[in-house]
């Protein structure tokens, strides 16, 4: 049976630049989308307590990630009606199947932590600029 190229592309091939699929790895793969999985791991939470969870993710990063993720139906955004308006934000059931891979990626990064320091210490130190001759000079 021979494949035509638009079949193809809905099947998916991450390394064709028109294939969907790498609208899902950009997603997927992105810190903030890792880092926000990961704090609603276990449950709903706040946008607030998701700022206090993702240190470093500034309020505009962290809205349109959680937009992405919406959109993508990884995450469910709930309103509750009340004064103040209170709104919730948890995994979806397809967001839920990303704890697994992002997990063991987790714990690759901290068993790897010092081999891929030691690489970047010996990699700076080995790619260091000369030092500056007309500095000598002066």
């Amino acid at each position: 049976m021979v494949t035509t190229e638009a079949e193809s592309v809905l099947r998916g091939s991450p390394y064709r630049a028109d294939c969907p699929t790498r609208h899902i790895l950009d997603r997927i793969g992105d810190r903030w989308t890792v880092l926000i999985v990961g704090a609603l791991w276990d449950g709903s939470a706040r946008f607030s307590e998701l700022r206090r969870r993702v240190e470093g993710v500034s309020q505009k990063m962290l809205t349109q990630t959680l937009r992405g993720l919406e959109r993508d139906g990884l995450v469910r955004r709930t309103v509750y009606p009340e004064v103040p308006v209170r709104v919730e934000y948890t995994l979806t059931e397809a967001g839920r199947t990303l704890r697994e891979p992002l997990r063991a990626l987790q714990e690759w990064s901290i068993a790897h932590l010092g081999d891929v320091s030691a690489s970047q210490e010996a990699y700076d130190r080995a790619n260091r600029p000369p030092p500056d001759a007309t500095d000598r000079d002066n």
